[in-house]
């Protein structure tokens, strides 16, 4: 009997028709079962319930010798809703071991970002071939497929007969590991894209394969599981304050932003488990289309913009730290190593914990963990959420703050909603443009002025409820900290263009005086081209230290000086001296 000998994918199967012919591809969990798509077995003509409905079979790809079985739909594992982004996915039963003897495990991960490999079986290619693609979330405000983009023109893409493929993380944490499989771009026939099931949300239909799965959840927020929180956005703060997170999730920003959910106004965190599984792939399972698309504007996520999220209430440093340590496929170890891992973590990670101040040592939780994240979430380009109950602590390094809290001041003037709407926009404008000039240029210098942490989605927030009661002298303190803001903002431009314009003029003098050295003394002069080198580092090497800069740059010009000094004296005395001689 010829030994068992297969590839480090053994996992890699082709499913044909019962005549042989390549319809898609597949997982083998074990010997016995095969994950993979609904329509590649309705294209076997293997569909449960239909009339001629027949065995696929299943092949191996990566084992000598080959083996080739028939299988079946599974009972209950037939999950297809045709012409929609929703399921299709079947779970195979062979009519015969394998024989393989290997076993996979379906990882829980995060796709909102990384590459992914795919192989299958594209049109006279029986024996396969191989596509690389990049998780690009979804973007959609429906579905539960996970956009793949094409990542080089020219190499082979993903087509018919990658169906069923298992997508396997490149790079990352989850090097090597099934994270889900490809359902091909069957719905619009766009040869350049393409869609895959992630785990968790196969997890959901099919519960029968948990024991093939890996790593934690996307959501462990909240209480209960799946649903969305009914009669959330019926209020006007919790719509407020859910459009405002959306809005900054779902753009390109960055940083750590802390959300009030208790205080005076009661507003609880419902409206933030909401909206966290609303990106979650496997509460959208569970949630119909409808749902998702009759919600209004900006109070939903794509799928999986959001990394992981945590309920720290009850928990410990540790607790907190092993999940983020299972979720991401760390190394793990401290609090303090775990925080420095997620800040190295490419892509930049995004996350959500609640209840932080009732966690068992809020102190600790911030000092040792979520601390060190949020002091270094927007140079990283990391997107954090905390949550808070309580007060947040004063001294937590944050950009955003949307505390639900009313607004107190003595402001007395009489504003109206349309004008604050105004300030109000104009700061969301200013800060922006800050933000992309900070990002530009203010990140290339050490000990640049900050930031301010942006007041606009705030103040909407508390605008959107006191527009409901105008007139609300809430108002007036609205228009007041947004003239506040403004000024901030004013003095960080002038600070920060008071810093570029320093870096300019010094790179300036020390071209001049380069120039004038060379025109005396070469540029092949040792001491003086010892002396530029390190000014001229110092000034393009980042973060520029332009006190250090300075100094440097004043040694080489000193020296420039007294070399010229010196060689105009020279020049003085051969000159005397042949006015002597004559």
């Amino acid at each position: 009997m010829a030994l068992h000998h297969h590839s480090d994918r053994p996992w890699r199967v082709r499913v044909d028709d019962a005549e042989g012919v390549p319809c898609g591809a597949g997982v083998l969990l074990d010997d016995r079962h095969v994950l993979t798509c609904a329509h590649v077995v309705r294209y076997a003509g293997a569909a449960p319930g239909s009339a001629a409905a027949s065995a696929v079979r299943v092949s191996s790809v990566a084992c000598r010798p080959e083996w080739t079985r028939t299988a079946h739909v599974a009972p209950g594992t037939w999950v297809h809703d045709h012409d929609t982004q929703r399921g299709d996915v079947a779970l195979l039963e062979l009519d015969e071991p394998a024989g393989c003897d290997t076993r996979t495990t379906l990882w829980k991960a995060p796709i909102s970002g990384g590459t992914v490999q795919v192989y299958g079986f594209p049109q006279d290619e029986p024996f396969g071939m191989g596509a690389d693609a990049r998780l690009a979330g979804s973007g959609h405000r429906q579905g539960e497929w996970g956009l793949l983009k094409r990542m080089r023109e020219g190499d082979p893409w993903i087509e018919r007969g990658y169906s069923g493929a298992g997508a396997m993380a490149v790079g990352g944490e989850f090097d090597g590991r099934v994270i889900g499989i490809v359902v091909a771009d069957y719905v619009n026939g766009d040869a350049k894209a393409a869609w895959m099931l992630p785990t968790e949300t196969i997890l959901t239909y099919l519960p029968q394969i948990e024991e093939f799965t890996g790593g934690d959840r996307n959501d462990e927020l909240g209480p209960s599981r799946g649903e969305l929180p009914a009669d959330v956005l019926g209020d006007p703060l919790r719509l407020a304050l859910t459009q405002e997170l959306t809005r900054l999730l779902d753009s390109d920003w960055c940083g750590a932003v802390v959300v009030g959910t208790g205080g005076t106004t009661a507003v609880g965190d419902s409206w933030l488990v909401r909206l966290v599984r609303t990106a979650d792939p496997a509460a959208r399972a569970t949630v119909s289309d409808a749902e998702l698309t009759g919600a209004p504007g900006d109070t939903v996520l794509g799928l999986g913009a959001i990394d992981a999220a945590y309920d720290a209430r009850g928990r410990s440093v540790a607790d907190v730290g092993g999940y983020l340590t299972r979720r991401f496929g760390l190394p793990g170890g401290d609090p303090r190593e775990v925080a420095r891992q997620l800040l190295r973590r490419r892509p930049p990670a995004c996350l959500v914990v609640g209840g932080v101040d009732r966690a068992q040592d809020p102190r600790a939780l911030l000092g040792e963990l979520l601390g060190q994240l949020a002091a270094r979430a927007r140079s990283r380009g990391i997107r954090l959420v905390l949550g808070f109950e309580g007060v947040t602590p004063a001294d937590l390094a944050h950009d955003v703050c949307l505390d639900p809290e009313p607004l107190r001041g003595d402001a007395t003037r009489n504003v109206t909603a349309a004008a604050v709407h105004t300030v109000v926009g104009q700061l969301a404008a200013e800060e922006d443009a800050a933000a992309a000039l900070h990002q530009e240029r203010g990140v290339r210098f050490f000990a640049a002025p900050r930031l301010p942490p942006r007041a606009a989605p705030r103040l909407r927030v508390r605008l959107a409820v006191a527009r409901a009661t105008e007139p609300n002298p809430e108002l007036a303190v609205i228009h007041e900290r947004a003239d506040d803001a403004r000024a901030a903002l004013a003095r960080f431009d002038h600070d920060l263009r008071r810093l570029l314009t320093a870096h300019e003029d010094l790179t300036a003098r020390l071209e001049l005086h380069r120039v004038r050295a060379a025109r005396y003394f070469g540029d092949e002069d040792r001491p003086l081209a010892d002396r530029h080198a390190p000014a001229f580092r110092a000034l393009k090497t980042e973060p520029i230290d332009l006190g250090a800069a300075r100094t440097l740059v004043g040694r080489y010009i000193d020296e420039v000086d007294r070399r010229l000094e010196e060689r105009r004296l020279e020049e003085r005395r051969l000159e005397e001296r042949r006015l002597e001689e004559r």
